[in-house]
């Protein structure tokens, strides 16, 4: 028990860590979480293969989200449309995007 004392931080002060936030808005913020296209946010991932109308084989890839500063994560979570079009409106309050970003920055830390 001391140890857990003397190991917190702020940000384990409350009922949840924003680590614990993070992670259950990641896993389902508003219905499809986005682990369900982006895993574990360290790779790229596959979505989808498909063939277009001249019968040439293309892919959805969904980008590693890991790697992104805080500003371009922001701006896409915000976006009424991605460039994909694939890519979800959330409707995330700051907080929350804050929160997804700093679990996704930290899941081989925990």
């Amino acid at each position: 028990m001391l140890s857990t004392f003397l190991l917190s931080d702020e940000l384990d002060t409350s009922f949840i860590t924003k680590y614990e936030y993070g992670a259950m808005l990641y896993k389902n913020p508003r219905g499809i979480g986005c682990i369900k296209c982006h895993k574990g946010a360290s790779k790229e991932v596959v979505l989808a293969i498909y063939l277009d109308k001249n019968d040439q084989e293309q892919q959805i890839i969904v980008p590693a989200i890991n790697k992104l500063s805080f500003v371009d994560f922001k701006k896409v979570l915000q976006a009424k449309k991605s460039e994909s079009l694939i890519m979800p409106t959330y409707f995330l309050t700051n907080d929350e995007i804050a929160s997804i970003f700093f679990y996704i920055k930290n899941i081989k830390k925990q």
